[in-house]
């Protein structure tokens, strides 16, 4: 722990497990103030007693839940919109109401904390916003076509930020994971089968999965006060999927 975050305060979405999960742990350790939102009450205590961070359960696309955990909570530094849902289907198979389900989680709950937070980041004149989209956003997504349309939002969305905030000091990035072992990756795998784990692996240059702790250090590099001349950009932590096949 070298204490670099000390004095920090951060809020991260879907932070509970998985991606989430490390990125909490990584700005625990680094000393920041960190509060997290998730659905999954059972893991969300069990990692605030692991870390000290602060556990909000609450649905991300809940702009009421969202404004009283910022007003209870903030002001945050630092934002790291970490919550997203996947549905595998071919886009036919797919109904309206699924698209707000994953529209309003994947996309929405972005608009929605950083519509609370930045007021905040502006005023104090500094301010770190990481959000984790996917390659899909870049790549596009069999069997995820919805999935791949919000976190290309997320990527434009983001874009604008930066834009419109760098007069404050506020930078805004993207973080686009690629095939990362993780709880949701896990479940497509045990309804894919070792087919499925084979075909993701050979996705990436590098033939493996990457790890939530991999993830989580590029979001802390991100957000530490060293990347202050990064802004507007996307970074992919992907073992190379995001540049084609060897």
């Amino acid at each position: 722990m070298s204490g670099a975050f000390a004095g920090r305060a951060a809020l991260v979405t879907g932070g509970a497990k998985g991606i989430g999960a490390a990125i909490v742990r990584a700005l625990a350790c680094e000393g920041a103030r960190a509060v997290f939102i998730d659905r999954d009450a059972t893991a969300g205590a069990e990692l605030s007693r692991e870390t000290g961070a602060a556990f909000a359960e609450a649905d991300v696309a809940d702009y009421p839940a969202l404004q009283h955990i910022v007003g209870a909570h903030g002001p945050f530094d630092t934002l790291v919109n970490n919550a997203g849902v996947d549905q595998h289907a071919f886009f036919t198979e797919t109904k309206p109401d699924d698209w707000g389900r994953l529209v309003g989680i994947n996309l929405g709950s972005v608009f929605g904390t950083t519509h609370l937070v930045l007021p905040g980041m502006q005023r104090a004149e500094f301010g770190r916003i990481i959000n984790i989209a996917s390659e899909a956003a870049r790549l596009g997504s069999r069997g995820g076509s919805v999935y791949a349309a919000a976190k290309a939002g997320v990527i434009g969305f983001t874009k604008s930020i930066a834009r419109e905030n760098a007069r404050y000091a506020i930078t805004a990035n993207v973080v686009a994971p690629g095939p990362i072992d993780t709880p949701m990756l896990q479940h497509a795998v045990a309804e894919g089968g070792a087919r499925l784990l084979d075909a993701m692996r050979g996705m990436t240059l590098l033939r493996r999965l990457g790890t939530p702790e991999e993830v989580a250090a590029a979001v802390l590099f991100l957000a530490s006060r060293e990347a202050g001349f990064i802004t507007g950009e996307t970074l992919g932590v992907s073992g190379g999927m995001g540049i084609g096949g060897v």
